[in-house]
């Protein structure tokens, strides 16, 4: 299921089935392209394979980039989940120079994501309008 990274598995060798817990943003690489990474694993262990969301630990506060399609390109933002990177926080999270490189994307429109993203996470005790420039 690699290069998705795994929360925990639940093996039940009885029934040769694995459940396998992911956080929400690893999900879509763990099962890849069409299906084809669990197929795959479920073939070469010879185990009914089941991929569940972990969600406990997601932060309310985070917002998944796909709410953002209406300001971001959404070729942009499918780049920046292909490196794993598919809510608001995990790009902040990320060094401008890694989103450049992984995400193959120019700088300038690595900073305008981060422009927007950041501004969704201003202090909320300023007001709703956009700044002024």
């Amino acid at each position: 299921l690699s290069p998705a990274k795994i929360n925990s598995i639940s093996v039940k060798e009885e029934e040769r089935r694995a459940e396998v817990f992911l956080y929400p943003d690893e999900v879509s690489l763990a099962i890849g392209k069409g299906g084809a990474n669990i197929k795959l694993a479920s073939m070469l262990t010879g185990y009914n394979i089941e991929v569940f969301r972990e969600i406990d630990d997601f932060d309310e506060e985070d917002i998944y980039l796909d709410e953002f399609r209406d300001e971001i390109d959404g070729w942009v933002i499918d780049q920046l989940k292909r490196i794993g990177c598919s809510t608001a926080k995990n790009v902040l999270a990320m060094p401008r120079e890694r989103l450049i490189k992984e995400a193959d994307l120019e700088e300038n429109t690595v900073d305008e994501v981060l422009k927007i993203l950041r501004y969704e996470f201003e202090d909320e005790d300023t007001t709703d309008e956009e700044p002024e420039i």
